[in-house]
C-alpha cells in the first residue's frame, strides 16, 4: 500500500516461531502468547522511532554487560541495575516463593500422605485443556511414583461441560475412589462436591479459576485467589500448583523424589494457560524449557518429531504455544482428551509414536474445522457491521463447541475486541471468551451475567453457557461491559517499536541477550526492535511470505514477514524501516541472525 508520502508498508497479522512462519500451520497458537493486533491493522504513517539509547541505558549496559539495544529495552521497560533485574535476567528455582503461607497445601499433603500409606484408591480428575492435562499427569505420576493407587480421570465435551459435572461425578464414583484430586477445575463446582461428600468420597480441589464467595465443599481447597491464602504470587497455574502439592506430599512420607522431572509439564501447562510469564512462573517455566529439551518424556519426543521441533536446539515458550500446545488440545477439542494425558503418561516409545501420530491427525482435522468457523465469523462480523463495535458476540448453530475458543481468539486477535463465540444447539449454547491482552474477561462477565446461564474462568480466558434467545440482549451487554472497562486502551499496537537496534551491537551478541529475557508471553512481551533505514540487497517472495537481506553497518543479516510476499516487488535496491524480533537464525546456524517482521515500510 502507498501513502501520499511514497511510502510502502504493511503489517504481519503475528509475530510466529520459526516453523509457524515458515509453515503457517497453526493459526489457534496466534491467541497463545501474543498482544493482540490492532482493530484497523493498516494505519496510515510512518513507524515512529524510540530514538537512540540513553545515556542511562548506556549505563545499564556495562552495569549488566548486556549489548546496548537490550540494556536499551530493558531501561524503557522500567528496570535498573538492581537485584530484581539480575534475578529477572537469570530465574532460579532456588528463588522462587516459600510455599509456607499457601492455604489448605499442607491439610492437603497430609491427607494424601495418610491415602498413600492406607492403600485408598485416589482419582484425580482434571480439567480438558493444557493446564487440565498437565496438572492431571503431573498429580498421578507423583502419587504412583511414592505409592499411591491412582485413577486418571479428564473432563470431555462430550459430557456436555467443562470442569467437574454431574457425568463426571459418575465416572469417579465408579471407580471406587476415597478420595478426589481435581486439577484446574473445582473452584465452582460446589453442587457436585457436595454431592461426592454424600457418597463418602472426600475432595481436594487444585485449581487457578477465580473464587465465588461461598465455601467450598472440600476438605482442602488450594486456590491462590482464595482471600485467605496467604502466597504472594499469584500467578501460578494449575500445573505449578500440582507440583508444589506433589513436593509437599513428598516430604510429608519423607520420601527421596527429584520434583524437576515434571518441569516439563509445568511449563506447557503454564504457556497454554497464558499464566504471566514473571515471577515464580519465570523460573519455572525457564527450568521446565531445560527439561523439555532434554526429551526424557517419550510422548512429547514423538510429539515433537512429528512437529518438526529439534529438542536438541532448546526449546522456546512460542514452541509450546505454536506447536505442542495446540497439540495436546486438539484430541479434547474434537473427541476425548484422554488421548493426550495418555501419550504424557506413556513410557513406551513404541506406544507414544502411536499415540503421537493419532494426536497428529486429529490437529490435521481440528484445523479444517477451524478454519471453516473462522470464514463464517469473519463473513458475519462484516455482513453486520460488528467490527465497529466496541466488542464482538458470535454464535451460530452446528458450530463445533471445542473449536469455539479458536475462533474467539482469532476474533480478538483481528480486531482488538473482547469477543464471545458461541456453539448453539438448539436453545442454549456454550461458548468461549478471548480479548486484547490485559483486558479483564472475567470482570467483564460479571457485568454482563444478566445475558448469561453461567460463566467460568479466569482473567485471560474463559467459557459462559448462554440461552440461544438471549444471545442479543448478551450482544448488547457485551459491548456496555467493553466501553465501562475501557476495552480500547488494551493490547498494545503490533508494529510498534520498543527499541531501535543500536549500530555498536553485534546483531548475534543482541540476539543472545534477547535470549535472556526468555521466556516472553504474557506478562513479559518480547521487546520488538527497530531497524532504521537498511539498504535491501535481495527481495524475494517465498510461498507467499517475503524474505528479505539488508545491510546494516557492518553486518548483512536475514528478515521474513510472514504473508508479506506481495510487498517484494521493487523493495531490493532501496531502504526500509523495519520493525520485528530480531533471532538467531536456526537455519543457517554460526551467528547468523534474523529479524522476523511484524511491519516494514520502504523508506527510499
Amino acid at each position: 500500500m502507498d501513502s501520499g508520502r511514497g511510502l510502502r508498508y504493511a503489517w504481519a497479522p503475528r509475530m510466529l516461531s520459526e516453523a509457524a512462519w515458515e509453515q503457517a500451520t497453526d493459526p489457534e497458537a496466534r491467541s497463545l502468547l501474543l498482544p493482540s493486533a490492532a482493530a484497523n491493522p493498516e494505519r496510515e504513517g510512518a513507524i515512529r522511532d524510540p530514538g537512540e539509547a540513553s545515556v542511562e541505558a548506556l549505563e545499564l549496559s556495562r552495569a549488566l554487560g548486556l549489548s546496548i539495544t537490550v540494556a536499551d529495552a530493558l531501561f524503557r521497560a522500567g528496570r535498573r541495575a538492581d537485584a530484581e533485574t539480575r534475578l529477572f535476567l537469570d530465574p532460579r528455582l532456588a528463588h522462587l516463593t516459600p510455599p509456607d503461607a499457601m492455604a489448605d497445601r499442607e491439610l492437603s499433603a497430609d491427607r494424601l500422605a495418610r491415602a498413600i500409606r492406607a492403600h485408598e484408591k485416589i482419582a484425580v480428575f482434571g480439567d480438558y485443556d493444557c493446564d487440565g492435562i498437565t496438572s492431571c499427569a503431573i498429580v498421578t505420576e507423583v502419587l504412583r511414583a511414592l505409592g499411591g493407587d491412582v485413577v486418571p480421570l479428564l473432563a470431555t465435551r462430550k459430557d456436555g461441560s467443562y470442569g467437574f459435572n454431574a457425568k463426571a461425578l459418575e465416572r469417579v464414583r465408579k471407580t471406587g475412589a476415597t478420595l478426589l484430586v481435581t486439577c484446574d477445575c473445582g473452584s465452582s463446582d460446589h453442587d457436585r462436591l457436595a454431592t461426592a461428600r454424600s457418597y463418602g468420597i472426600e475432595t481436594l480441589v487444585i485449581d487457578h479459576h477465580l473464587v465465588p464467595a461461598e465455601p467450598l465443599p472440600a476438605i482442602a481447597f488450594l486456590n491462590p485467589h482464595r482471600p485467605e491464602c496467604g502466597f504472594p504470587f499469584k500467578g501460578l497455574a494449575s500445573c505449578g500448583l500440582a507440583l508444589s502439592l506433589g513436593a509437599a506430599v513428598r516430604r510429608a512420607l519423607g520420601a527421596n523424589l527429584d520434583m524437576r522431572q515434571w518441569l516439563d509439564l509445568v511449563a506447557i501447562g503454564t504457556v497454554a494457560d497464558v499464566a504471566p510469564l514473571v515471577g515464580d512462573n519465570r523460573a519455572l517455566v525457564r527450568a521446565g524449557l531445560a527439561v523439555l529439551s532434554q526429551g526424557a518424556r517419550p510422548g512429547l519426543r514423538a510429539l515433537a518429531e512429528l512437529a518438526r521441533l529439534d529438542l536438541g536446539h532448546g526449546v522456546s515458550a512460542d514452541d509450546i504455544a505454536f506447536r505442542i500446545a495446540p497439540r495436546l488440545n486438539a484430541p479434547g477439542r474434537l473427541e476425548d482428551p484422554d488421548l493426550s494425558l495418555a501419550l504424557l503418561l506413556e513410557r513406551d516409545s513404541m506406544r507414544a509414536a502411536g499415540i503421537a501420530a493419532t494426536i497428529e491427525q486429529l490437529t490435521a482435522q481440528r484445523r479444517a474445522i477451524q478454519e471453516e468457523m473462522i470464514g463464517q465469523a469473519l463473513r458475519e462480523i462484516e455482513a453486520n457491521g460488528w467490527a465497529k463495535e466496541p466488542a464482538i458476540v458470535l454464535a451460530r448453530d452446528g458450530w463445533h463447541p471445542g473449536i469455539v475458543g479458536i475462533v474467539a481468539g482469532r476474533v480478538a486477535s483481528k480486531y482488538g475486541k473482547p469477543t464471545i463465540v458461541v456453539a448453539l444447539d438448539g436453545g442454549s449454547g456454550r461458548g468461549s471468551v478471548r480479548g486484547p491482552a490485559g483486558f479483564p474477561l472475567h470482570d467483564a462477565l460479571v457485568l454482563s451475567r444478566a445475558g448469561l446461564v453461567g460463566f467460568g474462568g479466569h482473567q485471560a480466558a474463559a467459557g459462559v453457557e448462554v440461552r440461544a434467545d438471549r444471545v442479543e440482549a448478551l450482544r448488547v451487554l457485551w459491548c456496555d461491559a467493553a466501553i465501562a472497562l475501557g476495552a480500547m486502551k488494551f493490547g498494545p499496537l503490533e508494529g510498534e517499536a520498543d527499541v531501535r537496534l543500536d549500530d555498536r551491537d553485534e546483531p548475534a551478541v543482541v540476539a543472545r541477550d534477547l535470549e535472556r529475557l526468555e521466556p516472553c508471553g504474557q506478562g513479559n512481551r518480547a521487546p520488538r526492535v527497530l531497524v532504521r533505514g537498511a539498504p535491501v540487497r535481495v527481495s524475494r517472495m517465498i510461498k507467499g511470505h517475503l524474505k528479505l537481506e539488508i545491510a546494516l553497518k557492518r553486518h548483512v543479516i536475514g528478515a521474513f514477514g510472514y504473508e508479506l510476499g506481495s510487498l517484494s516487488r521493487g523493495l531490493a535496491g532501496g531502504r526500509v524501516d523495519i520493525v520485528g524480533r530480531l533471532r538467531r537464525d536456526t537455519f543457517r546456524g554460526g551467528s547468523a541472525v534474523e529479524i522476523r517482521i511484524d511491519r516494514v515500510e520502504r523508506t527510499s
